[in-house]
């Protein structure tokens, strides 16, 4: 094996998913490389987080494969599945954090719950994963008494608590200031660079995204749309692409919902 050149991480592979008749995926592929940050993006609606789902097997596809460092998440058993979990820490869209519970029970209760260690192992454990994010020193204090920013960062400790090998951001810039949100892009490269990680932040906010990601796919239509580097998804000429990442309110993506023509609509003699 290339040292140089490692086998992706994660591997999606003609997947298709729907509810119903509604389908939101639809034979997508594309891999997540070993190490990197790879920033999912789209627009709303277009299946994003449902893939972090599907990538965390919390739904199972109904065609196609979902490839875990070469593991069939879509095949396995339930055992299998807790335990490739397990390699596998997830930062929900605002946070998600225990509301009763101190910072520090909130940090440690992956590792109650799936390790044996002691409570001083444990707690040296919480206190470095906190330390990393900035926030050793909020331990005793309730999600209630910290910034939202605040609890993001506390969710990304939790998330980072079992040392996983994936981590998994859905929306994480969302709702945050401006100084939070800069700080929540750098410590995502941060982490990933210092733990040696791979990394995939779902996100809507495309410049500080493309500032810590190595690799990007936007999604349109259930499928990938276009895929590579920020700079040449910056200067990608492709009409859906441009509106995107330029954040254009016209283009192939219509402002106006399908309607009737105005003449129709205002038109009295025809109702």
């Amino acid at each position: 094996m290339n040292k140089s050149n490692p086998p992706p991480l994660v591997e999606i592979r003609d997947l298709s998913f729907g509810y119903g008749d509604r389908v939101i995926l639809k034979n997508l592929s594309f891999n997540v490389p070993r190490g990197k940050v790879t920033a999912l993006m789209g627009v709303s609606g277009g299946g994003k987080t449902t893939v972090l789902r599907l990538i965390g097997g919390q739904i199972r596809a109904t065609q196609g494969q979902v490839l875990f460092d070469g593991a069939d998440i879509t095949r396995m058993h339930q055992a299998d599945l807790y335990a490739a979990r397990r390699r596998m820490g997830m930062l929900f869209q605002f946070g998600a954090l225990f509301t009763d519970m101190s910072v520090f029970d909130n940090v440690a209760f992956p590792l109650r719950e799936h390790t044996a260690l002691s409570e001083d192992l444990i707690r040296d454990i919480v206190l470095m994963k906190l330390d990393a994010v900035g926030l050793r020193g909020a331990r005793d204090l309730k999600p209630s008494e910290i910034s939202g920013g605040m609890s993001r960062r506390v969710a990304l400790a939790r998330a980072i608590a079992l040392d996983p090998d994936l981590i998994m951001y859905d929306e994480p810039f969302a709702g945050l200031d401006p100084i939070s949100l800069g700080t929540a892009a750098r410590l995502i490269r941060r982490l990933n660079d210092s733990l040696g990680i791979t990394s995939v932040v779902v996100s809507h906010d495309v410049t500080e995204t493309f500032e810590i990601a190595d690799h990007v796919v936007i999604l349109a239509n259930g499928d990938v749309a276009a895929q590579g580097t920020p700079a040449e998804l910056r200067v990608s000429t492709d009409p859906l692409i441009h509106q995107f990442v330029h954040a254009l309110s016209d283009g192939p993506v219509p402002f106006h919902y399908p309607a009737p023509s105005a003449a129709q609509d205002y038109d009295r003699s025809a109702a």
